[in-house]
């Protein structure tokens, strides 16, 4: 489990296929690796990763197919830059919101403007997770826990204070970045709930209108 809260910027340094997936390595800046040991956990703009080697001034880690599939990381190259964070520890402050480190689905920027002395951006979710997106309500972009100012449809606005962007890769965001996103646990959870035993039947497909009207949730 994670926070949101960015720990430091890294760099992703090699990017080497292996055995039909890709072996990846993180330099991992001003990171503290010393308690750090072969096999926790480390977030890589939101995407939670096994470290499998520690040289020293990074990490290797394997990425399946599944996330290559189900996130950006495939646009990562040699020399770009990331948002890292360690696993929670039982002494760790909460100070954004639980984030699970599984990657929901792909966003795309597709606008940024000034505020004051903060950038605005408004981010295109994929259609089928608008449901999780709530006014006021976490969202997790590329790892970094932020709270939705604003909904419409499928997109969102998000206002970046001058901190997050110096501490995180915002100011690098640009209208058509791929970014990762992970919606709120308890959003997911409460879906699930809802469905009672109908999350049993193999075409449950989610929560409807008609279904909410259905038990109660709804009145004409």
């Amino acid at each position: 489990m994670f926070t949101g809260i960015i720990e430091a910027i890294g760099t992703i340094r090699a990017l080497s296929p292996k055995g039909g997936d890709v072996r990846v390595y993180v330099e991992t800046g001003k990171l503290d690796l010393s308690d750090v040991k072969l096999g926790d956990s480390i977030a890589v703009n939101g995407v939670c990763l096994t470290a499998v080697e520690l040289p020293g001034n990074g990490f290797w880690a394997d990425v399946s197919r599944e996330t290559l599939a189900r996130t950006a990381f495939i646009d990562l190259k040699a020399g770009s830059r990331v948002n890292l964070e360690k696993a929670l520890t039982p002494t760790s402050r909460l100070g954004g919101h639980l984030v699970s480190g599984h990657v929901d689905g792909v966003g795309e920027v597709v606008e940024r403007s000034d505020n004051a002395r903060a950038i605005q951006f408004r981010i295109r979710a994929p259609r089928e997770l608008a449901r999780y997106i709530a006014l006021k309500g976490s969202i997790t972009v590329d790892g970094t826990s932020l709270t939705v100012n604003a909904v419409n449809g499928a997109e969102f606005e998000l206002t970046i204070v001058p901190h997050t962007l110096a501490e995180t890769i915002m100011a690098e965001y640009r209208p058509g970045r791929q970014v990762n996103l992970e919606v709120d646990l308890l959003a997911r959870y409460l879906e699930r709930l809802l469905l009672g035993d109908k999350a049993a039947e193999p075409k449950a497909s989610g929560i409807s209108e008609s279904f909410l009207a259905e038990h109660g949730y709804l009145k004409n």
